[in-house]
């Protein structure tokens, strides 16, 4: 019987350990905007992390420190801090290395901790994304079994209608190894054979099969069994990580029987067939992902009384992940992702060092401790990947490539409206006929995919604490009635005399995700507006609404993109963008842009609005003209009790950071709980 040993390194960032050194060395890749194959290098030593100086730096230095992070090589590198600066040691500098080296170590340097460099020349890593041969990190299961490996599995459906069905989710289970395809002996075999390869097919559940009808089928069938038994505790997300007993005699004879292991997989809502199935979907549920770019991938969230918050990455790993998977419909997981990968969230922490057996039905039931204040920050939010069913179409877009429209003789769609959350286009909303005025090829839609984004959210009590009324003159507001930031009863006042009432507040907007925000426009296209001397990049960035307690619109303003630059942003994370001498434009991951209360249309004109309740509402990127990872955080709203002198605000919160029974509580309107417009 052979068993599989996993090595495995629960790191901050991506962690590799190599053991050539008279002190073990740990490396990692931290900092931020980053993906997980690049970052800043860290490096571990004599119990206290520390970076690298970037003079002498080359990119041979890279190839061997790619290496030692468990990367085949390097693909550049980067200086001056790219991905911010680190703390504590500068452990070498002018390190010097042939890039044949099996460890920096061995490069020369000026030694251990003998350095004249600041943090700000940090040095960092881009690595090829693709790992060595038998590395394994705590992130992703890939398990070397003497001579043999376990590459691929599949179900393979033998019922005629199940072949064109998808998901598939029944089936003879096969593996796959140098040799092809082959099928595994069904001796022994056990509900938690069949959990764990019902995890790798995306599916949270097995259930019982109906063997007569196989066993006839075997009959009639030769089949190559590679695997003669299989042992799996049902929490591995791997059959690979499973002990397995390996044919090395006669295939066809190794199996008592000659029956195939055969499996059955029950899908989750999203993937269900049946309408009671979907409806489950739309239960209220207590973890939810956010953030990431498809379905079965996020950062991970939790609601606890009537707020969403976050968990810490310490301690994570996949068992840990799986839970939340499978809870959320999906299968095992692939990814345990720490450092918010998947972006950083708002609001609480609930949970740290969280410990599953991978048996649980939910993460609350898993072992936790509850957040300190010292505990974590929202840089440690735990995200992960998850193994979802194959739907018969590429889940990840290759290459990049030209599409010659002069070949297009028809449009088959019109009138696409989708909220985001659909499979596939023809469950979006569209004409039933096409119906496109403009049926030229040139007028066909197209798409540019990217597997980062920008996620925007505004800080809401800034909002609740900057709000108050100015009545503001007329012989001041000639720049404002210009950009159209007043109510169109401006238009009919007696100007210059007369005055404006104005609802005044604070806008501070947060890029908590994992791509700086850019104008859609370049600079050659920016408009200038010559009353307040300057351009405009967006022309609208910010919707500000008054709504009444029925959703009725009562007033409104909007701020255009004048300038978007980094004001301030979190420790460890340098500006960017900055508006001076027609400077480029936008907010760094890790930063954020603030329009202050008493700069010009950071208002709502509410010179008409009669006494009452209201909801003031805000929403950045209303027309998504930049592309966001996450749009549901995009809308803030608040209560307003406005006495006809003064105004109170309260209750300010995003869209989405409350539980929908919460939500419902919210007045009579509950406001626009995200920006998908419908």
């Amino acid at each position: 019987l052979l068993t599989h040993s996993v090595t495995q390194w629960v790191p901050q960032g991506v962690l590799g350990i190599w053991d050539t050194c008279p002190e073990t060395l740990r490396f990692r890749l931290s900092g931020f905007p980053r993906k997980h194959n690049e970052g800043r290098i860290e490096v571990f030593y004599k119990g206290e992390w520390g970076t690298i100086c970037d003079d002498d730096f080359s990119l041979a230095n890279a190839h061997v420190l790619c290496r030692q992070l468990g990367f085949v090589s390097a693909t550049g590198w980067a200086h001056s801090a790219k991905y911010g600066k680190g703390t504590g040691k500068i452990w070498l500098d002018n390190v010097q290395c042939s890039g044949s080296e099996r460890s920096v170590s061995v490069c020369k340097s000026r030694g251990w901790g003998n350095s004249d460099c600041t943090h700000d020349e940090d040095a960092g890593v881009i690595c090829k994304d693709e790992r060595l041969p038998g590395y394994v990190d705590s992130n992703v299961i890939e398990v070397l079994v003497d001579e043999n490996k376990v590459e691929e599995v599949r179900l393979r459906p033998v019922f005629t209608i199940a072949t064109k069905r998808m998901p598939v989710t029944e089936g003879v289970v096969e593996v796959k190894n140098k040799d092809g395809w082959a099928q595994i002996c069904d001796n022994g075999w056990t509900p938690k054979n069949s959990r764990v390869v019902c995890g790798m097919m995306g599916f949270p559940h097995e259930k019982k099969v109906n063997k007569n009808f196989y066993k006839l089928y075997a009959e009639r069938q030769k089949n190559h069994f590679l695997v003669h038994s299989v042992a799996c505790l049902g929490t591995e997300v791997h059959l690979a990580a499973c002990p397995l007993e390996f044919n090395y005699g006669n295939a066809t004879e190794s199996c008592p029987g000659g029956m195939p292991a055969v499996v059955s997989c029950v899908p989750g809502p999203l993937y269900a067939q049946s309408t009671a199935m979907r409806k489950k979907l739309k239960m209220q549920s207590t973890v939810r992902l956010k953030g990431g770019a498809k379905y079965g991938e996020g950062r991970v969230e939790v609601l606890k009384g009537s707020e969403w918050g976050t968990i810490c990455d310490d301690r994570w790993n996949l068992l840990s992940a799986s839970v939340v998977c499978r809870e959320l419909g999906f299968g095992s997981a692939k990814e345990a992702l720490t450092g918010a990968r998947m972006g950083q969230g708002l609001g609480p922490i609930y949970m740290n060092e969280v410990q599953c057996t991978g048996h649980e039905r939910s993460l609350w039931n898993c072992r936790y401790k509850n957040i300190t204040a010292e505990d974590c920050k929202h840089t440690e939010d735990a995200s992960l990947r998850c193994n979802v069913p194959y739907m018969g179409y590429e889940k990840t877009v290759r290459e990049t490539w030209y599409w010659d429209s002069s070949n297009v003789t028809e449009m088959v769609m019109s009138g696409v409206k989708c909220t985001g959350d659909e499979m596939s286009l023809s469950q979006c909303q569209h004409h039933r006929t096409v119906n496109c005025q403009k049926a030229a090829a040139r007028f066909s839609a197209g798409v540019i995919c990217s597997e980062t984004a920008s996620d925007l959210v505004l800080n809401a009590p800034l909002v609740q604490q900057t709000t108050y009324i100015e009545d503001r003159p007329l012989h001041m507001l000639y720049c404002a009635a210009e950009e159209d930031c007043l109510s169109k009863s401006a238009a009919k006042a007696n100007w210059p005399y007369g005055h404006r009432r104005l609802l005044r507040f604070s806008s501070q907007i947060h890029n908590i995700g994992r791509a700086d925000f850019r104008p859609k426009a370049g600079r050659h296209s920016w408009v200038w507006h010559a009353c307040h001397g300057h351009y405009h990049s967006m022309d609208i960035f910010t919707h500000y609404d008054l709504m009444s307690a029925n959703g009725t619109k009562v007033a409104e303003g909007h701020k255009a993109s004048f300038c978007l630059e980094d004001t301030d942003c979190d420790e460890g994370v340098s500006k960017r963008y900055e508006c001076a001498n027609f400077g480029e434009q936008g907010i760094t991951v890790g930063c954020w842009d603030l329009y202050r209360h008493d700069i010009d249309c950071q208002w709502i004109d509410i010179t008409d609005v009669k006494p009452g309740n209201y909801i003031l509402q805000v929403v950045i990127n209303p027309n998504y003209e930049v592309a966001e990872s996450d749009f549901t955080n995009n809308a803030m709203k608040c209560n307003c009790k406005y006495d006809g002198h003064r105004i109170w605000v309260h209750n300010c919160h995003i869209g989405d950071a409350f539980s929908e029974e919460a939500e419902k509580k919210f007045e009579k309107y509950p406001g626009q709980l995200n920006n998908q417009i419908s």
